[in-house]
């Protein structure tokens, strides 16, 4: 898999992947967890304001993961927007994503990061956990059990953590 930036060209292909990956989890657009108003503004609430929007995609051009960092202040970034296609998943792919996410925040200056899933979402609570990530509190939303955690990227730095 191969991460760039995003480009308007990929708007499609990314709320496409969003639809799908929402929909192997059980959840809807609407249902009061997930917003979605960021889609055709990613240029301007990630890449313009000091986040970045990525997307990984294999030989051919066929975008199948994809990652945002949304500035929360001066110190923390929000990463959202993970997906992987359900056909590429369990090969590592949402490991790189994360690691090129936190990567690129510590190269914005950000100090923590932030974000949140649901209990719906197993694999990516894994993921979360195996990367350093800590569950700092949740709540029930339209039906849901949403996760918060967070990631100080400070301590991850100063223990040589290796990003791919």
């Amino acid at each position: 898999m191969r991460i760039r930036r995003y480009r308007w060209s990929d708007l499609e292909s990314v709320w496409a992947l969003h639809q799908i990956c929402l929909a192997q989890v059980g959840l809807a657009p609407g249902d009061g967890v997930y917003y979605e108003d960021d889609f055709p503004r990613i240029n301007e609430i990630y890449i313009a304001d000091r986040g970045d929007f990525l997307v990984g995609e294999v030989p051919g051009g066929r975008v199948i993961a994809m990652g945002g960092l949304r500035r929360v202040d001066d110190q923390v970034a929000e990463m959202c927007r993970m997906r992987v296609h359900p056909e590429f998943q369990r090969h590592g792919l949402g490991a790189q994503m994360i690691g090129a996410l936190e990567a690129r925040a510590i190269e914005l200056g950000y100090v923590r990061l932030c974000g949140d899933t649901t209990l719906n979402q197993p694999a990516a609570i894994e993921l979360y956990r195996k990367y350093g990530w800590r569950e700092i509190s949740r709540e029930e939303r339209g039906g849901c059990v949403v996760l918060y955690g967070e990631k100080d990227l400070v301590t991850a730095m100063s223990h040589n953590v290796q990003f791919e």
